[in-house]
């Protein structure tokens, strides 16, 4: 069977969070990025599902969080996404350092890879971020008080931690991912004609404990496909491989298949459409409550029972 060619990178990575506040306060002030929409958790809707990203939230930008307010620490391990990594412009790193020193950010270590300049952070629930300087012309959201010049473009890459990396690697090269690097126990993967988020590193360790999820473990990886009919063709390839894939899911703002991987990552394959303006125009994204048609009917509930976050 050929490789599926429907991939255009990565769409958004939805990681668990504690304080819904504290969450929205580092994605928009300490890394500048736009709340493009406050809404519920689907399946448990007295939980919110934030997404930051730039200013219209497009595929390959979109940061999104389930906060539980009383969850505990995830730990870290092989079987889940490792680092998330986003964009900067070449020459920003000096700028993010004194910036994310100055807002107390933890984990800060500087290094090289892939011949790339890298900045490490943590989140506020120990989450695995970096920046990369990267030649990317993606525009940035500017008005969450970074310039141009230093201002983030959108994911860069994802790291995926696993055990072993053949079978992992093997489905994503069937998912149009060519393999273009190694670096210190890494191999990178590259999707061609991406939309920026366009790498996966795989990282081996075979003699660490298996990931527990909690506050700071990244839940989903999605990857893009354009529209539904990509979609589709995708979902028939992954089951005519033996990958058991979820029937499609309306998620308001994209639709939505997930399956398991062989190294035990959640993996998405999400749509471009129909973006997240279907609901509130673009000068006002993330700022009112949206809940989902089956959740409508508690509204008064909700706005009384979720944690008050700013605009």
């Amino acid at each position: 069977m050929t490789d599926i060619n429907q991939i255009r990178g990565l769409h958004h990575v939805t990681s668990l969070a504690g304080s819904a506040s504290q969450n929205n306060a580092f994605f928009t002030q300490t890394l500048g990025l736009r709340r493009v929409k406050k809404t519920v958790n689907f399946d448990a809707p007295d939980v919110y599902h934030l997404y930051y990203g730039d200013e219209v939230g497009a595929p390959g930008s979109v940061m999104t969080y389930f906060p539980f307010p009383d969850i505990a620490r995830g730990r870290p391990g092989v079987g889940e996404v490792g680092e998330t990594v986003f964009s900067v412009p070449e020459g920003a790193l000096p700028f993010w350092i004194e910036r994310l020193e100055r807002a107390g950010v933890e984990g800060l270590k500087s290094d090289e890879a892939f011949g790339e300049r890298r900045l490490h952070f943590s989140g506020p629930d120990g989450d695995g971020f970096a920046l990369v300087e990267a030649r990317d012309g993606r525009a940035a959201w500017t008005q969450g008080g970074i310039d141009e010049d230093h201002a983030i473009r959108g994911f860069h890459s994802a790291s995926l931690r696993l055990r072993d990396d053949g079978a992992t690697a093997e489905l994503l090269k069937f998912m149009g991912y060519r393999e273009i690097d190694k670096a210190e126990g890494a191999r990178r993967f590259a999707v061609p004609d991406g939309n920026g988020a366009d790498f996966i590193d795989v990282e081996t360790l075979p003699n660490i404990a298996p990931a527990r999820q909690g506050a700071g473990s990244v839940h989903h990886i999605a990857f893009a496909v354009p529209d539904r009919a990509a979609q589709l063709e995708v979902r028939k390839a992954l089951m005519d491989t033996g990958y058991q894939v979820t029937p499609v899911i309306d998620r308001d703002y994209f639709w939505a298949i997930y399956f398991r991987t062989p190294g035990g990552v959640l993996f998405e394959v999400a749509t471009d459409e129909p973006g997240f303006d279907r609901d509130e125009d673009t000068a006002h994204l993330g700022q009112a409550l949206k809940l989902p048609k089956q959740h409508a009917h508690l509204r008064e509930k909700l706005e009384k029972f979720l944690e008050p976050i700013p605009n």
